[in-house]
């Protein structure tokens, strides 16, 4: 059985594309990396735990995609340009054919994306994912959660509710009916919005990827902000196959309260968005407006038939009671 450093050279040492500001990368005690001058660093890291954010059997290869992207995605969020990447993985045993596939996933996102693996940790223990991920933006562009103002259009990326209607499919055998093959694949391998996040900045102040459902992550931005946001539920994009859920059941929280959406909640004030508009018709990801920043703290929504639910809970939340 392969000990640490060989996993480790066998796997990770070439799994991704080389970068010029990678001055030495994996081998060595630390990476040295070269910033880009001008820049602010932006740094977020995410663990993904078996029994909790993935089953024991799951595809290695859809880990491995999904826990980079779960990570881009905050990136995103801030309309930063991906550059390096690191990786903690503790296994209950080295799987050589389980590691290939993650590996695969990994650094097939990574190449696309313009990321290099520059480090991290393999070890044995309960099967757990860590990353860790750094990008660059212009400190004067970066999209923060508490920039929301009053009169601020609220918009979405994408769709809302394939991977939570996904999830609830697969616990549910009396929803098996509504599971679709293009549902599972926005569960298993969500794609970060990175392109959109750096366009942002030329419109917009305030974003946040959507991981634990529109109405949590809206609700950050609402509170970070010291405002409240009114949404139209009419408005909200979906899927056909989520459309067709929804209306034969009513149920509207897969669409405001599911998470692994991993598309993006922005603002943008009023007297950019006809410019906004016009330029995003242009865009390769659809975005729609769904609501407007109020000045009330709390977040509501306007249901299809004009009444308003003074209260639009919340989505997933780790310890909650």
């Amino acid at each position: 059985m392969a000990g640490e450093f060989e996993l480790i050279r066998r796997f990770f040492q070439e799994a991704t594309s080389c970068r010029s500001d990678v001055l030495l990368g994996i081998g060595d005690d630390c990476a040295l990396l070269q910033p880009l001058v001008g820049s602010a660093l932006a740094v977020s890291s995410d663990t993904l735990v078996s029994g909790r954010h993935f089953t024991p059997d799951v595809d290695p290869e859809a880990l491995g995609h999904k826990a980079l992207a779960v990570n881009l995605s905050d990136l995103a969020a801030m309309g930063a340009e991906p550059a390096w990447v690191s990786l903690c993985l503790t296994l209950p045993q080295a799987d050589e054919e389980w590691l290939a596939g993650f590996t695969r996933g990994f650094a097939g996102l990574a190449d696309g994306c313009g990321v290099q693996l520059v480090g991290g940790d393999t070890t044995r223990g309960p099967l757990s994912v860590s990353v860790m991920v750094q990008g660059f933006v212009d400190p004067a562009r970066a999209l923060r959660r508490g920039a929301a103002r009053a009169g601020d259009l609220v918009y979405v990326s994408g769709t809302l509710g394939d991977a939570g209607l996904a999830l609830r499919c697969r616990q549910d055998p009396h929803m098996q009916r509504w599971l679709h093959p293009a549902l599972e694949e926005r569960l298993d391998r969500p794609l970060p919005r990175l392109g959109l996040g750096m366009r942002l900045g030329s419109f917009s102040r305030c974003a946040i990827d959507i991981s634990d459902g529109l109405g949590a992550d809206l609700g950050h931005v609402c509170e970070m902000s010291g405002v409240g946001a009114l949404l139209d539920l009419e408005r909200l994009p979906m899927s056909d196959h989520v459309r067709a859920y929804v209306e034969a059941t009513g149920d509207w929280p897969v669409v405001l309260s599911a998470g692994d959406d991993y598309e993006l909640v922005f603002t943008v004030p009023p007297q950019h968005a006809a410019v906004f508009d016009e330029a995003t018709a242009a865009w390769d990801v659809p975005v729609t407006r769904v609501g407007v920043i109020e000045q009330a703290g709390g977040l509501r929504a306007r249901a299809p038939d004009g009444g308003i639910i003074e209260e639009v809970s919340g989505g997933y939340e780790h310890f909650r009671a």
